[in-house]
């Protein structure tokens, strides 16, 4: 026992991680190179050489994943994305599926 009158307690605490999402960017012949690097710098923080690789990675197999995110910011960073791309005119893909 510890202070008169006062039992310690111990508990444990167990933190667990939120459950991963992929971000896949799909192909599709209209939509710029330089727009989707643009959005792989800008919106998954890839560098330039990071982002060219993925852009044609992307248009030569038809898709990729782009990151792992929990799933609030997987949306997030989708619908900035196709928010972006709607705004140029460019009808770009991305979905997000579970890990």
């Amino acid at each position: 026992m510890g202070v008169k009158g006062f039992v310690k307690e111990k508990t444990k605490i167990k933190v667990k991680e939120p459950r991963q999402y992929k971000v896949i960017m799909h192909n599709d012949d209209f939509t710029t190179m330089e727009f989707v690097v643009e959005i792989l710098v800008d919106v998954f923080h890839k560098n330039i050489e990071e982002a060219n690789q993925i852009m044609m990675f992307v248009h030569k197999n038809g898709s990729a994943v782009v990151g792992k995110y929990p799933l609030d910011i997987a949306n997030t960073k989708v619908a900035i994305s196709l928010s972006r791309a709607q705004k140029e005119g460019f009808p770009f893909r991305m979905t997000v599926e579970e890990d």
